[in-house]
């Protein structure tokens, strides 16, 4: 299906005191935008309303009341009345402070008459992942894919790359620690050593051994597990913090663990990437 939203990096506009509504192309002001019974609030986050030519531009408002700042990443749903989706779209909203409103409104296309909030994730703003950009005072970057799933078997990789000037030394696995949506721990699951504790052939069944990545190098551990679903109540947990080695800052990463009722996560040891370990090789 061809997307309907435009990029919302580049639509997204912060706005201080609300939004204003736009004017007609002959100078008058645009009809009131109808309301839509399908808004929401989730999570802290809150659809406040439709404005523009078209009744085009969504404004939501996130709020929390935490004691540090979270970073967002907020998921907005766009649908005809019947139900019928039109198009879907994801951004991430950063360092917003505990007790301050952030307002946004972002644009979009196809003329949508219902906008709902699909899903919110947050993380401390201090254990925010990240891929890019300026390096994190630890020195490292640390971050999960995307993963793949396969018959019930779910893979995801956690990756660390050394942004820093120094070797970054690592021995074993990362330490992780299963939250759920309130962020708080999942305590019956068994978190356990090797992805070959829960499947062979994963790429994460690899025994520990003392690495040593030079500035630039990156190095993965994966988390492995099954969504298998028999007697009992299914776990989801949507956040795993993780922290690299004793010591280590700690980020929180969105793994989206729908681990069934298997009650186990497999973790894998550092290793390093694959492209590293080709070029170690001889004649390589």
């Amino acid at each position: 299906m061809r997307s309907l939203l435009l990029p919302l990096s580049a639509l997204l506009l912060l706005t201080a005191c609300g939004t204003q509504q736009v004017g007609s192309a002959s100078g008058g002001s645009a009809a009131p935008c109808p309301a839509d019974p399908s808004w929401t609030e989730r999570s802290g986050v809150r659809i406040t309303g439709l404005s523009g030519p078209g009744c085009d531009r969504v404004e939501f408002e996130i709020t929390h009341d935490g004691t540090e700042p979270f970073t967002y990443t907020v998921s907005l749903a766009f649908t005809k009345e019947t139900g019928e989706a039109m198009s879907t779209g994801t951004e991430t909203v950063e360092s917003v402070e505990p007790g301050r409103p952030v307002r946004r409104t972002v644009v979009m296309t196809g003329g949508a008459e219902r906008v709902s909030i699909s899903q919110v994730r947050s993380v401390p703003t201090d254990e925010a992942p990240s891929k890019g950009g300026a390096c994190p005072a630890s020195g490292v970057r640390v971050y999960a894919d995307e993963g793949n799933a396969a018959m019930g078997l779910r893979v995801v990789g956690l990756h660390l790359e050394n942004c820093g000037t120094e070797p970054y030394r690592l021995n074993g696995y990362p330490e992780v620690r299963i939250l759920d949506e309130d962020h708080e721990p999942v305590e019956d699951v068994r978190i356990l050593k090797g992805g070959d504790a829960i499947a062979s052939g994963t790429g994460a069944d690899a025994p520990p051994r003392p690495l040593t990545l030079a500035p630039g190098e990156r190095a993965w551990a994966g988390l492995v597990w099954r969504n298998t679903t028999q007697f009992g109540e299914a776990v989801n947990a949507p956040y795993v913090r993780t922290w690299a080695k004793p010591g280590a800052a700690p980020v929180t990463v969105i793994p989206e663990l729908d681990l069934g009722t298997t009650g186990k996560l497999g973790v894998g040891a550092w290793q390093k990437e694959e492209q590293e370990r080709q070029q170690e090789r001889p004649g390589s």
